[in-house]
């Protein structure tokens, strides 16, 4: 969708979508929420050309080349995952985790990311994992061309960047979704970066009125930013298994005052 297209839709969703706080118009929010699609859009297109090379890795048995690209590959969608978990039947088929399905990692109907993960990481092996790596790489396609031919609901863009704080601090902290290749840290980054894109594009509306607000967001950024820092590796980060109980108490103490803070955007932003 052409730029001047995807304004011109989102004036109209913003316009039915009810009033605004004190100082901000609801069309002033329509560059932002058209720059965050075209974000999001460039992002997926990284999602697919990454999981398409993930997938030919898995399909060509070659386990370390799969291992390799795994955590990079899933940095798009950790970015953008308040979007796609709009798609609730692709989110589950993408992204869900063995707990969810009835005999675990046993379980036939167990996908997506997951399933892979552990099949590379639990098995150290590809069998059995071609028609699962075929169902990623056309899941993700299908992302693609939805989000694509979305108008993005302008209450879901602001609210994305608590909803990606509160899933770090709520779940993710424990290690429960990179369980097999603890490569967590990677996702933790791309939810922070994620947020922080929401964070810039609506800035301009708020900076002023909401001066103190803003300085303490972009502290409390700083802060999450700099506790990542100390475990970097590399292009990546070390094992989520050499942080203690207190290095993940620490960053979650960071991230509970990070999403605190984003709960409130949306009101400040008259979306709620």
């Amino acid at each position: 969708m052409k730029p001047n297209r995807l304004l011109a839709a989102t004036a109209i969703t913003l316009a039915t979508a009810g009033g605004a706080h004190a100082g901000v118009d609801a069309l002033d929010l329509v560059e932002p929420v058209a720059e965050y699609k075209i974000f999001v859009t460039g992002r997926t297109a990284e999602l697919v050309e990454g999981v398409d090379a993930f997938v030919a890795a898995v399909k060509a048995g070659d386990v370390e080349k799969a291992k390799a690209l795994y955590p990079a590959v899933r940095v798009p969608y950790e970015q953008i995952e308040p979007i796609a978990e709009l798609f609730s039947d692709l989110d589950v088929a993408i992204d869900s985790r063995a707990d969810d399905y009835e005999q675990a990692e046993a379980d036939p109907e167990f996908p997506g990311f997951h399933r892979i993960e552990y099949g590379l990481w639990e098995k150290g092996s590809t069998e059995g994992l071609d028609a699962v790596a075929d169902k990623l790489s056309a899941d993700v396609h299908d992302l693609h061309g939805r989000i694509d031919g979305l108008t993005f609901p302008p209450e879901k863009v602001v609210g994305g960047a608590a909803v990606l704080m509160e899933e770090v601090a709520l779940t993710k902290i424990s290690g429960e979704e990179n369980r097999y290749s603890r490569t967590d840290l990677w996702d933790f980054k791309a939810n922070f970066d994620g947020a922080y894109k929401i964070v810039e594009l609506v800035r301009p509306l708020i900076e002023e009125t909401e001066a103190d607000f803003v300085a303490a967001v972009d502290g409390n950024f700083d802060k999450v930013y700099a506790i990542l820092e100390k475990y970097e590796d590399g292009d990546g980060y070390v094992s989520y298994l050499k942080l203690t109980d207190a290095d993940r108490n620490v960053l979650s103490a960071a991230v509970n005052t990070l999403a605190e803070d984003l709960s409130t955007l949306r009101g400040k932003l008259g979306l709620d």
